[in-house]
C-alpha cells in the first residue's frame, strides 16, 4: 500500500516537473529576448564587428538563456527552442535572414559562438562536477545522485531524469566520471571552445 502512493506520488511529480520545465524553458527564452531587446542599438549596429557582437551575445544573452539549466532534464524539443531563438538572434545580428540560406555553422563562425546545445550540457555537466566533489553526506548529492530503486513506475516510457541526461553526456562525450575529483582536469575536460 505504502508503495502504490509512493508510485502516484511520484508519477505527479513528474508530470508537474515537466509542466515547469516547459514553462521555465519558455521563461528562459523570453528573458534572452528581453536582454536582446534591452542591447539591440549595439547588436544591429552595422559598424560593430561581428566577432564583438558574438562576444556580447556570449557574455549577455545567453546566460539570460541558460540561467538554472544545469539542473534541468530537458528534451530533444526543449533544447530545438533554445538552438531555434539563438539562431534567430544571431542571423539577426549578422543581417541575414533563412531566406538568403546561409548555412547557421556559417554564421556561428562568423560571430565566434559555439551551439548552444553543447554549452547546455557542458553546463550540466559542470554542476555534475561540483556534486561529485561535495561530500556523501551533503543533502545536495543525496538528493541527485541517489534514486529509490523498489519503487514500481507506471506504464509507458520512463521520464527523462537529469542523472540520466549527464550519463548520455559523459558517453557522447567520451568522459569518465571518476575525472570529476580532479577539478581542473574536469573544467578541461568539458570545455566547450568558441569557433
Amino acid at each position: 500500500m505504502a508503495i502504490q502512493i509512493w508510485c502516484d506520488i511520484e508519477s505527479l511529480l513528474l508530470v508537474r516537473i515537466a509542466a515547469i520545465l516547459n514553462e521555465d524553458v519558455r521563461h528562459r527564452i523570453s528573458a534572452g529576448w528581453l536582454k536582446w531587446r534591452q542591447t539591440s542599438g549595439i547588436l544591429c549596429d552595422k559598424r560593430v564587428p561581428q566577432k564583438l557582437k558574438g562576444k556580447f551575445y556570449r557574455t549577455a544573452i545567453r546566460p539570460a538563456m541558460l540561467y538554472g539549466a544545469e539542473c534541468w532534464p530537458t528534451k530533444r524539443r526543449h533544447v530545438q527552442q533554445l538552438s531555434v531563438a539563438e539562431m534567430r538572434m544571431l542571423r539577426w545580428f549578422c543581417g541575414h535572414t533563412r531566406r538568403d540560406r546561409v548555412r547557421n555553422e556559417v554564421i556561428r563562425d562568423r560571430v565566434g559562438v559555439a551551439p548552444i546545445e553543447e554549452k547546455l550540457t557542458q553546463h550540466r555537466l559542470r554542476w555534475f562536477g561540483h556534486v561529485q566533489r561535495r561530500p556523501p553526506e551533503a543533502p545536495v548529492r543525496n538528493g541527485v545522485l541517489e534514486r529509490v530503486d523498489n519503487v514500481k513506475r507506471g506504464r509507458g516510457r520512463p521520464k527523462l531524469t537529469w542523472d540520466e541526461l549527464v550519463k548520455r553526456g559523459l558517453k557522447d562525450w567520451n568522459i569518465s566520471k571518476e575525472i570529476a575529483l580532479d577539478r581542473s582536469a574536469w573544467r578541461l575536460a568539458i570545455n566547450v571552445p568558441e569557433p
